[in-house]
């Protein structure tokens, strides 16, 4: 009885979630077609079986929790059928001879058209419809409508799909309203507001039916990816943080004047913030550094990550090559990333490799942070919210738009003086941008 064992899906990872089957034992499988979905650290994928026949046995129920190399479901030859071959048991990474099928992640491309070995196909997985703009809200969620699509569901997380599970919603019911047709939480709790609106009222719960005292919920996905990232970090770095105010009334106005001149290619302040770390890293390449097998390396490229807060976590998208893009190329890689990021249609390489992260504490509303170093890199960049504080000018007391930089870095890769130097170099361009032309 043949086995196929959960792939590696990309990235070093080593588990994923069973989110739900779409086979049960009994069913009779084709070659390439999708039998389970799963969810990674990094994105939601559709699991094809690469050889036909009869489903023996499902290893795993929805919400449990595989390993790679584990096996993941088993099929059985169909006697009925003839010329199909024993595949046995298929390791990660292969798949049966004529199995031309990719694992599926929402936004990415479907997988190739059967045809001639090796034939690709380059369409697309379609974007589902917008709802027209006069659809009310109980028309757009409406948990039951005439016909369900087809195909992947794109949820933004697993807490929404569980959310729908648990309510008895059918997720291919439901129009998302996220970009690219994307179910976000909204929609499941309106259309499970409008099946509740539908039924009735709900007699209250008696006192053996009331809420439980706490919530539990799985450390996984994204989460888990994280968490176990920063756990690292916290354990392997000694990290230190330094601060600084700064005025940043001239970055503002730089921004202004940018953004007039070439409405249609705004500038991000996080953009400029970037743009002078990575001159900064001219003169303290300390800090764009990892340690391997203890050295110190320090590669000339830079890979900037940036924070990005999303319904799935945190999560730290990477612009490959920075340092070669112009500030406006680099403001809008950042803003592609952070819609990608957002959507969930970022890939695993995008969300590894970088060299040095840069975060945006203020849209918290918060002045900074004591940030954890994104391990392996050895340092992080804070930019803290932008407010009016009384600031000397001139030997005169005024009003100037003042933010908090900091930085926390890795000890072991340099010293007080080069991270505050670094910083002070990034403070003093922030404020008075001009200082940066002689170095760009």
């Amino acid at each position: 009885m043949p086995d196929f064992l959960l792939p590696d899906l990309g990235e070093g990872l080593t588990e994923a979630e069973i989110i739900s089957w779409h086979v049960k034992v009994g069913d009779h499988v084709e070659v390439d077609q999708i039998v389970a979905e799963v969810e990674t650290a990094k994105a939601v994928v559709e699991v094809p079986v690469p050889f036909a026949g009869l489903v023996s046995a499902l290893h795993g129920e929805p919400g449990a929790v595989v390993a790679v190399g584990a096996p993941l479901i088993s099929v059985a030859r169909a006697r009925s059928q003839p010329g199909l071959r024993e595949p046995g048991v298929v390791v990660p990474g292969q798949a049966d001879e004529g199995s031309g099928s990719v694992l599926i992640g929402y936004g990415i491309s479907e997988p190739p058209r059967r045809g001639r070995p090796g034939a690709m196909a380059d369409q697309t997985v379609p974007a589902p419809a917008p709802a027209p703009a006069a659809e009310s809200a109980a028309a757009r969620t409406d948990p039951a409508p005439a016909a369900a699509r087809t195909g992947p569901v794109p949820v933004i997380s697993p807490l929404v799909r569980k959310l729908a599970r648990d309510g008895g919603l059918d997720l291919a019911r439901i129009t998302g309203t996220g970009p690219m047709g994307m179910i976000r939480r909204h929609d499941v709790e309106q259309a499970l507001a409008a099946a509740r609106e539908s039924a009735g009222p709900v007699p209250r719960a008696t006192a053996g039916e009331r809420e439980p005292a706490e919530i539990r919920q799985p450390l996984r996905g994204t989460r888990k990816a994280m968490a176990d990232k920063l756990t690292r970090s916290r354990r392997e770095i000694p990290e230190a943080t330094v601060w600084v105010d700064a005025d940043a009334t001239g970055l503002l106005e730089a921004r202004a004047a940018l953004n007039a001149r070439a409405p249609a290619r705004p500038v991000s302040v996080v953009a400029l913030l970037a743009r002078f770390a990575i001159l900064a890293l001219r003169q303290y390449p300390e800090l764009n550094a990892r340690i391997e097998d203890g050295d110190v390396v320090m590669p000339r490229h830079v890979h900037l990550g940036f924070a990005a807060q999303t319904e799935r976590g945190l999560v730290v998208p990477v612009v490959r090559d920075a340092h070669l893009l112009s500030t406006r190329e680099l403001s809008a890689a950042l803003a592609q990333r952070t819609e990608a990021a957002r959507s969930g249609r970022l890939t695993p390489a995008e969300l590894a490799g970088g060299t040095i992260t840069v975060n945006n504490y203020g849209v918290f509303g918060v002045d900074g942070s004591a940030a954890i170093i994104n391990h392996p890199e050895v340092a992080i960049l804070g930019l803290g919210r932008i407010i009016d504080r009384p600031w000397v000018v001139g030997g005169q007391l005024a009003v100037r738009k003042v933010t908090e930089l900091t930085l926390a870095f890795d000890h072991r890769v340099c010293d007080g003086g080069i991270a505050g130097g670094f910083l002070r170099c990034i403070a003093d361009c922030v404020e008075s941008p001009v200082l940066a032309l002689g170095e760009l």
